[in-house]
């Protein structure tokens, strides 16, 4: 579909810094020429509550399993913006990270949203692709008002400010038809990694869980663990309260994020993705203001046994052992460093038991959060945790006969997911040149169907959606 691809054949220079040279029968026009905004408030809140992120778009807010309440903390929906299908849903806060997109239902979305409907000349779709790719919400974080980044907001006079191209109507149709087709061979590809991935993580997690549970012996005489949920264990192995093998439990500490670069002697701090189904990731950092009064005690060092205090529910209680950390490192407040007393425990062996359905179970079992989204635990939770205990030089050979056994799934793994961030870098830049022009699709999409098969839309992105809700209150202030 998209090979022999070729520019336009002639181009003008658009006078736009962002879009440089266009199509040259495209035209180029101000948003406010093309969109209007919309403010009607739903009268009962009954109507579905929509949300805006920046790797879905606009989805519905679905009701939890069970429950009767839409899944929102606001105490009252009322006065929320209602949102008809084809119009742009903006969250004002984050429009410069891309949180925005067109809906595709009827609903109710967030005061602090701005809803924009379109002209009879504008696909709603080709501007879903164009004002969610990389050189426009460049654009939209200049366009934004605000000194730093988390503050930046996005009023419609700053949108309707922003140029834009305009391809005629029916070319607008042939670019959506064709990057609605592209995109849905890409989601097929990375939802077939994925599987791939689930299939090879749950192989890795069955060898973990026999090694940790029974050991290396297959001939090892073994014992009722008088635990219903851990059932048999090493006859000489023990079952002990973890506690009794911490020193101490550290929280971190969490400033506000400096924008800009990290400077090479700047101080950072560790972000929830930094800890991952127990592997570190240094790179997983946020900058530190350098006048900030860094508290002592909280610097993160090789060897450190760090586990998240609060995350989605699948991974509250992750836990990796630190390595390769970065200088002037510290970790946050949605972390622990658990203290290991080292004569008794191997941490990368805890780390192990920790990541197995043996330990799952009892920290899911823990984890209490408000929402239901951001659950917590806590250190009485940790301590109170049971984990079996072999001889420590047994510890190191399950660890290393572990290692051995995992070494070629999880060089798959990486690999696998190396292909699907190649995939997803080649997506956005083929999105990017198709709408603004640096790429003719038109004969590419006369050969496709004129709508392209729906899939279900879900995160892509396994890391925390950063979207920011705000209630009625906080919006009118």
């Amino acid at each position: 579909m998209i090979e022999g691809l070729k520019p336009y054949g002639e181009y003008r220079e658009s006078g736009v810094a962002w879009l440089g040279k266009i199509p040259d029968h495209w035209k180029i026009h101000r948003l406010k020429y093309i969109l209007s905004e919309k403010d009607s408030r739903s009268l009962d809140g009954k109507e579905q509550l929509l949300r805006v992120s920046q790797y879905t778009g606009v989805t519905q807010r679905l009701r939890k399993e069970g429950a009767e309440e839409q899944d929102t903390r606001a105490k009252s929906l009322i006065g929320y913006k209602q949102v008809q299908p084809a119009e742009l849903v903006i969250n004002i806060m984050l429009a410069w990270n891309g949180s925005m997109g067109i809906s595709r239902f009827n609903g109710i979305a967030s005061p602090a949203y701005g809803i924009y409907r379109f002209n009879s000349n504008s696909n709603p779709w080709y501007f879903h692709y164009l004002l969610r790719s990389p050189s426009c919400l460049t654009r939209i974080k200049v366009a934004s008002t605000g000194i730093i980044e988390s503050r930046l907001r996005l009023y419609s006079d700053d949108l309707f400010r922003i140029e834009s191209p305009l391809p005629p109507p029916e070319e607008q149709a042939a670019i959506v038809r064709f990057l609605d087709h592209a995109n849905l061979r890409i989601d097929r590809f990375i939802r077939t990694k994925k599987k791939v991935i689930a299939l090879l993580n749950e192989q890795k997690q069955a060898i973990i869980h026999r090694a940790v549970t029974r050991g290396i012996d297959p001939d090892v005489k073994m014992k009722d663990s008088r635990i219903p949920w851990l059932g048999e264990i090493p006859e000489h192995w023990e079952t002990i309260l973890l506690g009794r093998c911490l020193r101490g439990i550290e929280q971190g500490w969490s400033p506000v994020a400096a924008e800009g670069e990290v400077a090479i002697d700047q101080w950072v701090v560790l972000t929830l993705a930094s800890v991952k189904r127990g592997v570190y990731n240094p790179a997983a950092i946020k900058p530190v203001s350098k006048n900030a009064d860094i508290p002592k005690g909280i610097v993160v060092k090789n060897g450190d046994f760090l586990l998240t205090r609060s995350n989605t529910r699948d991974r509250v209680g992750d836990v990796c052992v630190a390595d390769n950390v970065r200088p002037k490192t510290i970790f946050s407040d949605l972390i622990y460093r658990l203290n290991i007393r080292n004569e008794m425990l191997v941490s990368k062996f805890l780390a192990y038991q920790l990541l197995s359905p043996l330990s799952r179970g009892q920290i899911e079992r823990d984890a209490r959060g408000s929402s239901g989204t951001m659950p917590k635990i806590s250190h009485r939770h940790i301590r109170s945790w049971r984990i079996v205990l072999p001889p420590f030089e047994e510890q190191e050979n399950i660890n290393g006969a572990i290692k051995e056994q995992t070494s070629i799934i999880i060089e798959t793994i990486n690999r696998t997911e190396t292909e699907i961030a190649i995939i997803r870098e080649y997506r956005t830049r083929l999105i990017a040149d198709v709408v603004t022009g640096k790429i003719d699709v038109r004969e590419a999409a006369r050969s496709l169907p004129a709508t392209a098969e729906e899939i279900p839309l879900e995160p892509d992105s396994d890391d925390l959606d950063d979207e920011a809700e705000l209630e009625p209150t906080e919006a009118a202030a």
